[in-house]
């Protein structure tokens, strides 16, 4: 089976839905935000103060596209889709999962945004950041999943429907 990849805004879910959705269908699961962390050794909030944010997307994007994913479900940080390699990388053996959930749900989702390590310049916010990723992870989406209003469990249930489906 291809990897499936996980895409979406911080908050979206992509996580929580891709450990069940791993356990539903007897693959592993990674997160890409846990490769880096492990890799830096820093966290990723830390990573983005020390540097920058332009500096962690190029870092991320590295970091991705090094890595050689097989039977997983791979859970991206919500700025993977800035990466044009990191994302061709994932496609070439992956179906890309957009988990789309309304940005009213990822506010709440989300409370205080500091410590989660977003990527995502000073003066913006999650509205504005909502704005400028949601057609990269159209662009990509292979299969678009509404998340708002949905349990994970609901949401792993269309997710494997969708990919039999195809």
């Amino acid at each position: 089976m291809k990897n499936i990849i996980l895409i979406g805004m911080p908050g979206a879910g992509k996580s929580t839905v891709g450990v069940l959705l791993a356990k539903s269908l007897l693959m592993d699961f990674t997160d890409t935000d846990l490769i880096i962390q492990r890799k830096t050794k820093k966290a990723l909030c830390d990573i983005i103060n020390e540097n920058s944010t332009a500096y962690f997307i190029k870092l991320e994007e590295e970091i991705i596209s090094s890595e050689n994913f097989s039977n997983t479900v791979v859970a991206t940080g919500g700025s993977a889709v800035y990466g044009k390699n990191a994302m061709s990388k994932l496609r070439e053996n992956g179906i890309c999962v957009y988990l789309k959930t309304e940005l009213t749900e990822l506010i709440k989702r989300l409370g205080d945004i500091t410590t989660r390590g977003i990527a995502m310049d000073k003066n913006t916010d999650i509205s504005g950041l909502f704005t400028e990723r949601s057609p990269l992870y159209e662009k990509y989406a292979d299969i678009t999943v509404e998340c708002t209003g949905k349990t994970p469990e609901e949401c792993v249930d269309i997710i494997v429907s969708k990919i039999i489906n195809r």
